[in-house]
């Protein structure tokens, strides 16, 4: 695969094979973002579980002191007063059925989050085939359904990520943009990665997290030191 220059240019900056404190990894990051525009910064992190064991799952939610620089646009499905209350909250979309035979019919998805309170999930089990494989799928353990959607929402819009496993055993996960600089990715980055070593199973055993990398969208990936975690 041909890599630019701006690519070439940041990889410069790291020393091959090094494995780099998380503070000097981060200021590295944002050293290596050369985009025209506000790259996003990611984390990527490979544990030693088993995704394909129930009891080996790593999901949840966390809410990033900064956010992630991104403009969150939430759908929710309630009823009632929850509708109004979604729509107050900030919410740009707030509904029942309507929405749910857009997203079937019209192959919909003009929105990054999506919340439901308890009463809903008839209706959003419907919509499991085609909201699962795009990890928009609410779910209790993501506090994405509860009775307390207004809540949700203004969380969503605060910053809320979630966190899961994919069929690999990694976490993807945006902790901002560069222009945040180093100080404020450091915050986000421990309060996700805290989130993570305390969601650790039960059932796992030996070294739970097995490798750390930090990159911007366009940029190298910056590995850590993960002894230095947690």
């Amino acid at each position: 695969m041909n890599k630019g220059k701006k690519y070439i240019d940041s990889a410069k900056l790291l020393e091959k094979g090094k494995l780099y404190d998380p503070a000097e990894a981060l200021a590295l990051v944002c050293q290596t973002s050369k985009a025209k525009f506000d790259e996003t910064i990611e984390i990527h992190i490979r544990l030693g579980v088993d995704s394909r064991h129930a009891d080996q799952q790593v999901r949840g939610a966390v809410v990033l002191p900064h956010g992630t620089g991104k403009k969150v646009r939430v759908l929710v499905f309630a009823k009632g007063d929850a509708v109004q209350a979604a729509l107050d909250a900030g919410a740009e979309y707030a509904g029942g059925m309507e929405y749910a035979e857009k997203i079937q019919k019209e192959n919909w998805f003009d929105f990054d989050v999506v919340i439901a309170a308890p009463d809903m999930m008839p209706v959003i089990g419907r919509l499991g085939r085609v909201l699962g494989p795009k990890g928009l799928m609410p779910s209790p353990k993501a506090g994405t359904v509860t009775a307390d959607v207004a809540r949700a929402v203004t969380e969503a819009k605060a910053g809320k990520i979630e966190y899961r496993l994919d069929k690999t055993n990694i976490i993807h996960c945006p902790i901002g943009k560069a222009s945040f600089g180093a100080e404020k990715l450091g915050e986000n980055f421990d309060t996700l990665v805290n989130a993570v070593i305390k969601a650790k199973p039960a059932s796992a055993k030996g070294q739970y997290i097995k490798s750390c990398v930090l990159a911007a969208t366009m940029g190298p990936g910056v590995k850590i030191n993960q002894a230095k975690l947690g």
